[in-house]
């Protein structure tokens, strides 16, 4: 007997000049994506059958991505996680403290899983900020100049890639010194003799 394999084809047109509405909430320029990363991280996070608490909890998760201000569908992306992952961290730390004393050992399993997604957290956190600076690092060097009437406080801004920075790499970041910071040369004192039995008036 021989099943025939019958194919189904989709047809997806994306709209050639979407006008997003949401695009702060995902960062993306159609709200298909931005509405469904909305949805995703929302269901992510622990939910209640309470209708108010729920739109309470929606309320405050899409807030949160708009505070982030996602510039593009990858910032989108970051955020959400980090969002989810923030709520694992909490919500396994408050386990952990609701176990009575003498679980101490379910305690320590949920302040592993929890010190887990906040290191998850400190990560996403990290590439976020990675990726919004393009792997860029700044350097600011200042040089201070003090004449006797005025002081003169300039910055000097280095930038380049992480495999660019000089400190990384171990290079040294050359300065002019100004002299007019030298310190005068120390004068020695006039020492004035004092005879023996004559009393200094």
């Amino acid at each position: 007997m021989n099943d025939k394999v019958t194919e189904q084809t989709r047809t997806v047109e994306p709209d050639p000049s979407p006008k997003a509405k949401l695009r702060s909430i995902g960062g993306s320029d159609r709200d298909e994506w931005n509405g469904r990363l909305a949805n995703l991280v929302v269901n992510a996070v622990p939910n209640s059958s309470d209708k108010k608490q729920k739109d309470e909890l929606a309320t405050a998760v899409i807030s949160g991505l708009v505070d982030m201000k996602p510039e593009d569908p990858i910032e989108g992306v970051l955020i959400g996680q980090i969002i989810a992952a923030n709520e694992a961290a909490m919500g396994s730390y408050r386990r952990a403290w609701a176990q009575p004393p003498e679980y101490f050992d379910a305690r320590l399993k949920y302040f592993a899983v929890a010190d887990k997604a906040a290191r998850t957290v400190a990560l996403l956190t990290e590439r976020l900020d990675r990726h919004r600076t393009q792997g860029q690092q700044q350097i600011v060097v200042k040089h201070i100049t003090v004449n006797a009437d005025q002081a003169v406080v300039t910055d000097t801004v280095v930038t380049g890639s992480s495999g660019d920075n000089p400190l990384a790499a171990g290079k040294l970041i050359s300065a002019e010194c100004d002299n007019s910071l030298r310190m005068p040369e120390p004068v020695e004192p006039e020492l004035v003799p004092v005879g023996r039995g004559q009393e200094s008036k």
